[in-house]
């Protein structure tokens, strides 16, 4: 009984860390999606500003052409004042230069403060493509770093599952049919668990000193009475 244990503790073995790279590898599709999402979050912002932009240089467009229709408007009231017989009307043209000229000064305004935006939009852009540039580096440095990795974890669970056939071969059919049940039962699939000073490494519990006491012959399967797991002494 001895060296089915021995066997059946290996056969745990085997199978925790065909589980833990099983779970490695689901999480490499994860990994490299949250990295292409980071990626296209610096995208969306260059197209963002990019847009913003293209909004602002419009808007600086219609300020000109609102100046220079002003202007015009300011030409046509200038060419009138030498031809006005009344006072009356030399004032009305006066004041309808000086709201011209009072509109375009605040037209102005608003052009410089577009200006500044268009400034700082493209340092925005600049900043974020620069960004982006040594992110992709970066980020495809990763993606090779997880995908070789990948390979790896796939190569060391080809060789543990030939590791499980050969230790499956040796041991005891109806040994393996307990084993295999049990690990059904438990979260995280672990069904053979070392004793360790009277104490289940499974649920940390103390076993009874009978029971302590009869896994040091190795005459028989003993569980843990407490989480039903096969135990055996940790050496």
């Amino acid at each position: 009984m001895r060296e089915q244990i021995k066997v059946l503790v290996r056969l745990q073995q085997l199978d925790t860390e065909t589980e833990r790279i099983k779970s490695t590898l689901n999480n490499v599709s994860k990994k490299l999606e949250k990295l292409d999402s980071s990626l296209k979050e610096i995208e969306q912002t260059i197209k963002y500003q990019e847009s913003v932009f293209d909004e602002l240089k419009k808007q600086y467009r219609d300020y000109e052409s609102d100046v220079k229709i002003n202007l015009a408007k300011n030409k046509k009231s200038q060419e009138k004042l030498r031809s006005v017989k009344t006072n009356k009307e030399y004032q009305s043209l006066l004041k309808e230069i000086e709201d011209v000229k009072s509109k375009n000064s605040l037209i102005e305004d608003k052009m410089i403060e577009c200006l500044d935006r268009m400034d700082e939009t493209e340092n925005i852009i600049a900043k974020k493509k620069d960004e982006y540039l040594q992110f992709s580096d970066r980020i495809m440095t990763e993606k090779q770093s997880i995908e070789h990795e990948a390979g790896i974890d796939k190569e060391k669970l080809n060789e543990l599952d030939l590791d499980r056939k050969n230790v499956s071969d040796i041991i005891d059919s109806q040994l393996l049919k307990t084993y295999l049940m049990i690990k059904e039962q438990h979260q995280g699939g672990i069904a053979v668990v070392p004793v360790k000073d009277a104490v289940c490494h499974g649920c940390n519990v103390n076993l009874p000193p009978q029971l302590y006491n009869e896994l040091f012959r190795y005459n028989s399967l003993k569980f843990c009475p407490n989480c039903q797991r096969i135990i055996y002494l940790k050496e």
